[in-house]
């Protein structure tokens, strides 16, 4: 038996596999989907021409075609309805009929801990995860591409049909329903945890 050479595209799954699968599921929230789009990068890499060397390039470049992939994903299911969860309209009681906050909810207290310290913490992105999961989906879709993705405003418009004010809420009520339920679930029980 005659041992053949091993191609760039033989290793891809190996050393990039579950990093992409990763990154995929964190953004569409459904492991089927992101198979699917990790299956797609593969095929859009083995179809296209990689011109840079060295493992970070190579995987920069397998970002650069997920990313691509999903969107391409959220175009397609942009339009299908949408159930809406209790914890939107629950959170629509925080705003005035204008949109702007009511006044008792602008004197919330800040978070006990600085930001720098909560990225390394694993817990602390557990519990994000579940508080995502918690948005309704386009919300969930909106908040992951404009902040998690740094995608343009004018691109998420036109790829869910919004206007530039409608995202503007929907980005609003998002993290408002982040906050909320981060100062539950995670802020609020180190509290009490200190506290105890």
């Amino acid at each position: 038996m005659v041992d053949r050479p091993i191609s760039a595209s033989d290793r891809w799954i190996d050393d990039h596999g579950d990093t992409l699968y990763r990154f995929a599921l964190a953004r569409v929230r459904n492991s089927d989907v992101a198979e699917d789009l990790v299956q797609e990068t593969f095929l859009a890499a083995l179809q296209g021409t990689y011109r840079e060397n060295g493992p970070t390039a190579e995987r920069s470049w397998m970002f650069g075609i997920i990313k691509h992939k999903i969107i391409d994903y959220f175009r397609r299911t942009a339009r299908e309805p949408l159930r809406e969860s209790a914890d939107s309209q629950s959170a629509d009681e925080d705003f005035l009929p204008d949109g702007h906050w009511k006044p008792e909810m602008a004197a919330i207290g800040g978070w006990p801990e600085k930001p720098d310290g909560l990225l390394e913490r694993k817990q602390f992105w557990a519990v994000f995860a579940a508080c995502l999961e918690n948005l309704p989906p386009r919300a969930a879709q909106v908040f992951t591409l404009r902040e998690m993705d740094e995608v343009e405003t004018e691109e998420i418009c036109r790829l869910f049909s919004l206007t530039p004010t409608n995202l503007g809420v929907i980005l609003h009520r998002a993290r408002k329903q982040l906050r909320n339920c981060l100062s539950g679930r995670y802020f609020g029980r180190s509290q009490k945890v200190e506290g105890a």
